[in-house]
């Protein structure tokens, strides 16, 4: 019988995998409980995948579950001290969209959100050296002040500066504009505005 092998993701390669630790990202950084339902909605997993790796994560004690009805309510393990250096871990690893959903979500006039440049490419598994700078842009019309505000704090948290860039949807979808062609012919990771469970 052959076993299939998933390969150490770039950003954190102490994981068996990117959504183990997109997984782990999220549970200890919730502000409210979730389960395994939740977190595939909000990681575009296949739900049997994740539940998997929420077992194997509370049988390795990082997470704590508890039934409640037919659902499995999922929360930090509070009794390991691995859990605090472990959020903060991946926070400054895994941690960029993840807080830049949750800094941009409900602001008035963005259209869209992308992180781009060196962590982009690491998130999607292209190997290279750790990112020195998080690239974000923003597409839409916005307040620029609310945008500030809204990422006030954030670099402190990721331990990196964060570049933000604004393109008018114009721009974006030109196809003949050289910026906003050159960041779509490299790897992508779009901020689902929309769509924040538990955050």
């Amino acid at each position: 019988m052959r076993h299939m092998r998933t390969e150490a993701p770039p950003l954190v390669p102490i994981f068996r995998s990117a959504l183990q630790a997109r997984v782990l990202l999220h549970v200890l950084t919730a502000t409210t409980a979730v389960t395994a339902a939740d977190l595939a909605r909000v990681l575009h997993a296949p739900e049997p995948t994740v539940s998997r790796e929420v077992r194997r994560l509370i049988d390795a004690g990082f997470l704590a579950g508890e039934r409640i009805g037919r659902a499995v309510v999922l929360t930090p393990a509070a009794d390991n001290p691995a859990t605090a250096p472990l959020r903060q871990l991946l926070v400054v690893t895994y941690g960029p969209a993840h807080l830049l959903e949750r800094a941009l979500v409900g602001i008035a006039a963005i259209d869209a959100g992308y992180v781009h440049g060196s962590w982009a490419a690491r998130y999607h598994g292209e190997p290279g050296p750790p990112p020195g700078d998080v690239d974000l842009l923003v597409v839409g019309r916005p307040a620029r002040r609310a945008v500030d505000t809204a990422l006030n704090g954030i670099e402190s948290q990721l331990g990196r500066e964060v570049n933000v860039t604004y393109l008018v949807p114009e721009r974006w979808q030109d196809p003949t504009d050289p910026f906003s062609s050159q960041v779509r012919s490299r790897p992508l990771v779009e901020l689902h505005l929309a769509q924040q469970v538990a955050a």
